[in-house]
């Protein structure tokens, strides 16, 4: 699990964010929209081992528990 460095507030408000630009893409773009959001963040962090990290932390959390 990733450390949590994102308060519950802040947490919404990038929620709130990413909501409201999904809902501002076309239904066809929007998987096209995350991938390129996606090598966006990855960039900003410039860490391929961090953004492995993430992958698998988000991965993860798609799976239901055991």
């Amino acid at each position: 699990m990733i450390a949590k460095k994102l308060s519950n507030a802040e947490q919404e408000a990038v929620y709130d964010l990413l909501a409201e630009a999904v809902d501002a893409v076309p239904e066809a773009q929007r998987l096209l929209f995350f991938a390129k959001l996606s090598l966006v963040l990855a960039n900003m962090l410039a860490s391929p081992g961090q953004v492995a990290v993430a992958v698998k932390a988000a991965a993860a959390q798609l799976r239901p528990e055991a």
